[in-house]
């Protein structure tokens, strides 16, 4: 498995915001992480990228664990967070060649990186324009170029698609399942849009702190879609 969270459990003092929390995604897969605002999503991923330390349970990044070694596992991972982290005065190019050298990649190994994955996204194009001045939708694949460029295996995005159209949404979750399919990434994709999931993608349900349900969106829903499942499991308006 890419990614594996087994029983992990995490409190703010008395309040408890995951409770034996555990699913598996494999390799190539596309897994979306679907929960209300509330449901639990926020704080789990703090616990994937180390922002927050894990109190009880065990998470485990390409076969390696998380907290006996960190940097095997975090080397193994990109991360696109909610709120942007462009530096805004540089260009595409330049925030991509920033964060190529923070990872040791240098030279012509990060030209070629860079090329390869602004060409992936759609934005070769773009290279040399400031962050400033991409729309939203671009700032989000120039992040996601980036998190790709040290090759990782598994690849976290939070609800990447906050403040975009309905057609940019579409455009960008499209991209990130090609991705899955040509480069062979895991993606966990965190999001409280049931039209962004796919039939035979995987649906974890997080509500409450809880998984309430783990398989492919074609199962889950059976005999209703899963909007209608999604608000029957969580009382969540969609």
């Amino acid at each position: 498995m890419s990614l594996q969270v087994s029983d992990l459990s995490f409190s703010y003092g008395s309040k408890t915001a995951l409770q034996t929390v555990s699913f598996e995604v494999p390799r190539g897969r596309f897994a979306a992480l679907l929960g209300p605002n509330g449901a639990g999503k926020s704080t789990l991923f703090s616990l994937l990228t180390r922002l927050f330390v894990t109190q009880t349970g065990s998470i485990a990044v390409a076969g390696h664990d998380l907290r006996k070694a960190p940097l095997a596992a975090m080397a193994e991972l990109g991360v696109v967070f909610q709120q942007t982290t462009l530096d805004l005065d540089l260009t595409v190019q330049q925030n991509l060649r920033y964060f190529a050298a923070l990872h040791g990649i240098a030279g012509r190994d990060a030209d070629m990186r860079i090329d390869a994955a602004l060409e992936r996204l759609d934005m070769a194009e773009r290279a040399g324009e400031k962050a400033r001045g991409l729309n939203g939708g671009h700032r989000r694949r120039t992040e996601i170029a980036r998190a790709l460029l040290h090759q990782p295996k598994v690849l976290l995005l939070d609800e990447p698609t906050v403040g975009l159209d309905a057609t940019t949404r579409a455009g960008l979750t499209q991209h990130i399942h090609d991705l899955c399919s040509e480069t062979g990434v895991t993606v966990l994709w965190a999001t409280h849009l049931t039209d962004e999931v796919a039939d035979a993608d995987q649906v974890v349900l997080l509500h409450r702190g809880r998984v309430l349900a783990d398989g492919t969106c074609g199962t889950l829903r059976s005999d209703f879609a899963l909007p209608d499942y999604f608000a029957q499991m969580t009382g969540a308006k969609v």
